[in-house]
């Protein structure tokens, strides 16, 4: 059976879907895989090191789906690349739901099965192919590197001879995988942590890395959704979490938010007034910026100023991060292919829990 991964066109997309040890691994177990020429360059995997693994190299996109019953992407295919991919063959990236109708309709005329990676289910026998688990860990760590990098102040507390400096506070709002890992980054580099969540697990997780528990009147048994993820809050809860934050805003140097509500909007967590509040010189990092942002001066992919705070919307944070972030993500995929693949052949069994829960 014939793999192919291509190379991402979207801009500033520096990962790939396989890495060379995954495809190694594939090749092992009998897969024939093939790689676009430069596919892995930008996140430091040579073509010399894919031929090393096993792989065929091809120049370009169209010769490297030739024959391929599965191809591999990281980004959504453009309607150029979902006119290159062979009829009847298998498709399988992050697909950012809900699918436009003219994408839908170019995949349903070629017979392509489209696998949506955001779809894999939170069930766990699945985890191992969650890649919006693994890449949230990235965004996690890197948005405490941007918003310490835009801060005019140094997170740890230091004793010099020029005088001692107060340790940076540092706001986490939302307690998922990003979250935990904002919160794990910024205690290491010294800052003192605080953070809010509405799901009542939180709390103990947010206590195990150090970090205080903000509002915790405010945590309900019954905001957790399925799959983990907390359910949207009704407008009544939703401004009194806005009322806790804003008090605790004031203090604080950075706030990192990464609330989202799968396939909805981002949730509102800090208003215009909130900012306003905000000490000047203080940082927000909106990882939800891509979803609408948790706060309303957010635009993604831009840095705003508002009244003397810094508000960074990210785009595809995860991605600035390349290496690594490609590595988790090839672990993700090379564990779903496995999932796919029976003696040799491809299975799209719609019945299956998890492949079928991915098919758009």
């Amino acid at each position: 059976m014939q793999l192919s991964v291509l190379t991402e066109t979207l801009p500033h997309e520096r990962r790939v879907a396989l890495v060379p040890d995954s495809v190694a691994r594939l090749v092992k177990g009998g897969l024939a895989v093939t790689v676009q020429r430069g596919a892995g360059v930008a996140a430091g995997f040579t073509d010399e090191a894919y031929e090393a693994a096993g792989a065929t190299l091809a120049p370009d996109a169209s010769a490297a789906v030739a024959g391929a019953e599965l191809v591999c992407k990281v980004q959504p295919p453009t309607q150029a690349e979902i006119a290159l991919l062979p009829s009847g063959s298998a498709l399988v990236s992050l697909m950012q739901p809900p699918v436009p109708a003219e994408r839908l309709e170019q995949l349903g005329e070629r017979g392509i099965r489209a696998l949506a990676l955001e779809l894999v289910p939170r069930i766990t026998r699945a985890q191992s192919m969650d890649v919006l688990s693994s890449q949230s860990t990235v965004a996690g760590y890197k948005a405490v590197l941007v918003g310490a990098s835009a801060m005019g102040k140094l997170l740890p507390m230091l004793t010099t001879a020029a005088g001692t400096l107060a340790p940076a506070r540092v706001f986490v709002g939302g307690a998922g995988v990003a979250g935990l890992q904002a919160i794990a980054t910024a205690r290491r580099l010294g800052a003192v942590v605080s953070a809010f969540d509405v799901r009542p697990a939180a709390m103990e997780q947010v206590a195990s890395l150090g970090a205080s528990f903000v509002a915790g009147e405010l945590v309900s048994a019954t905001a957790e959704g399925s799959g983990g993820y907390a359910r949207a809050q009704t407008e009544e809860e939703q401004m009194r979490i806005r009322e806790a934050i804003a008090d605790h805003l004031r203090g604080v140097d950075m706030a990192i938010t990464t609330a989202q509500i799968p396939g909805r909007p981002a949730p509102r967590l800090i208003t215009r007034s909130m900012v306003e509040g905000m000490r000047p010189g203080s940082v927000i990092v909106d990882l939800a910026a891509e979803s609408g942002g948790n706060c309303e001066v957010t635009r993604a992919g831009e840095t705003v100023v508002e009244n003397g705070v810094t508000i960074i919307g990210p785009v595809n944070i995860a991605a600035t991060v390349p290496l690594h972030a490609s590595q988790m993500f090839s672990k993700n995929v090379e564990t779903l292919v496995k999932h796919l693949v029976s003696d040799d052949a491809l299975v799209i069994d719609h019945s299956d829990e998890i492949t079928g829960a991915m098919l758009i």
